[in-house]
């Protein structure tokens, strides 16, 4: 028995064996939106140890995150996915968030070879088309070790994606706001317009109003 296993590994130990999935990406106006999918094949004290300070992404700073990213990527059956912005804009947001997340988990099944499990899937909504267990949780990326350690790698993944970008279009700061409509990125939008990499959906509100002013 694993000795001092912190409360999200038990949580994920009452369903035997769990893969969770969440996703990063839902909100902002440019980038794809990517979602994870993570299985602990071997959960040891070592690794409880140095997971330690798991936790929803969102909680964590960009030190605690890159840290932990690396233990699960060396410590789990994973799997990253990115849906990009021609997507997002043909069958929407949400729709694009499930199919990420169906791929990525879909990815961890084949390669763990896993047959009696669960999928613990972070927030309200079924993956779709998804043909094996799972059930919604949600705030689950506070509740569930494998969700929280997805989480983790969806952010930094995704993260990493946006400062790529931002070498590319510097004038955004994507590099600072990840694609998130700041008062710096909107101002940046409207004096230089929009890229491939933004979402003309997430803007018709802006857009709408700029034009009221004339």
């Amino acid at each position: 028995m694993i000795v001092g296993m912190n409360k999200l590994f038990e949580f994920d130990k009452s369903y035997n064996i769990v893969i969770g999935t969440d996703e990063a990406g839902r909100g902002p106006a440019a980038g794809g939106v990517y979602a994870a999918a993570v299985y602990f094949d071997r959960v040891t004290d070592a690794l409880i140890t140095d997971l330690s300070r798991l936790n929803d992404s969102k909680k964590l700073s960009h030190a605690a995150r890159e840290k932990l990213y690396d233990v699960i990527m060396d410590n789990s059956i994973n799997s990253v996915i990115c849906i990009d912005v021609e997507e997002i804009e043909k069958i929407n947001i949400l729709n694009s968030s499930l199919k990420a997340m169906k791929l990525a988990c879909e990815n961890v099944v084949k390669d763990a070879g896993l047959k009696d499990f669960i999928t613990l899937v972070d927030g309200n909504k079924f993956i779709k088309e998804y043909n094996y267990p799972q059930k919604y949780i949600v705030g689950g990326d506070g509740l569930s070790a494998s969700i929280a350690a997805a989480s983790i790698l969806a952010k930094v993944t995704r993260d990493r994606y946006m400062t790529e970008l931002a070498s590319l279009h510097p004038e955004y700061g994507w590099n600072r706001n990840f694609g998130y409509l700041t008062p710096e990125h909107l101002r940046a939008i409207d004096e230089y317009g929009l890229t491939k990499y933004h979402r003309p959906s997430f803007l018709r509100k802006h857009f709408e109003k700029q034009l009221s002013l004339f």
